[in-house]
C-alpha cells in the first residue's frame, strides 16, 4: 500500500497550540506529515520565513512523523511536489468553513487527485488565532497557554517591538 502523505498549510505566524493540535491529530492519520510554511511574499508575517519554519520544527520535533519546509507554490504544487495526496486544514469556525470550502473547490480543479481533509478544531482552541495570539502579546498578556514554550519564549522577548500588533479582528491566520 502506498504511504499516506499529508500537507498542512498555513502561515503559522506564530505557531499556536490551535496548530500543534491539528499536527498530532493528523500524525495519527497519516503516515507523513509535512507541515508547509508558506512564503507568501504578498502577507506581511511579524516572524521572518526562517523564524517561522524555525519555530514549527522545534514546536513539531515531538512527532516522527512530522516533518516542516517551506514552501513559496500553490499549496497543490506543493503537496505534488512531497507526494501527498491530502491537505490538511483547521476549521474553528463557519467563516472558516465558507474561506475552505472556496479553496477547496478551487484546489479540487487545479489538482483533482489532492483531497482535503478538514479537522474541527478542538473546543479549547475555538478561539484562538495567531493574530489574536500577537495582539495580545504586544499588550504583554501572558500568552503561555496558547503556544509552545519555544513561540512564547520569543513573543516574550520581541512582544514590544513595532509591528507585533495586528488588529485582532483580522481574518489572515
Amino acid at each position: 500500500m502506498p504511504e499516506r502523505i499529508a500537507v498542512y498549510p498555513g502561515s503559522f505566524d506564530p505557531p499556536t497550540n490551535g496548530h500543534l493540535d491539528i499536527v498530532e491529530r493528523a500524525a495519527k492519520m497519516f503516515d507523513r506529515v509535512v507541515v508547509g510554511v508558506g512564503m507568501n511574499r504578498a502577507k506581511k508575517t511579524f516572524f521572518s520565513d526562517d523564524d517561522r519554519i524555525a519555530l514549527m520544527r522545534d514546536a513539531c520535533a515531538g512527532f516522527p512523523n512530522v516533518e516542516v519546509r517551506g514552501f513559496d507554490t500553490l499549496t497543490v504544487e506543493f503537496a505534488r511536489k512531497v507526494g501527498a495526496r491530502f491537505v490538511i486544514r483547521g476549521i474553528r469556525a463557519l467563516s472558516d468553513f465558507e474561506f475552505e470550502f472556496e479553496m477547496a473547490s478551487m484546489n479540487r480543479r487545479l489538482a483533482p487527485e489532492v483531497e482535503m481533509v478538514f479537522l474541527m478544531t478542538a473546543p479549547e482552541y475555538l478561539f484562538l488565532s495567531a493574530s489574536r495570539v500577537k495582539e495580545l502579546a504586544a499588550f504583554g498578556a501572558d500568552v503561555a497557554e496558547m503556544v509552545p514554550p519555544n513561540v512564547e519564549k520569543r513573543l516574550r522577548a520581541n512582544g514590544k517591538k513595532r509591528g507585533l500588533r495586528t488588529g485582532a479582528t483580522e481574518h489572515t491566520d
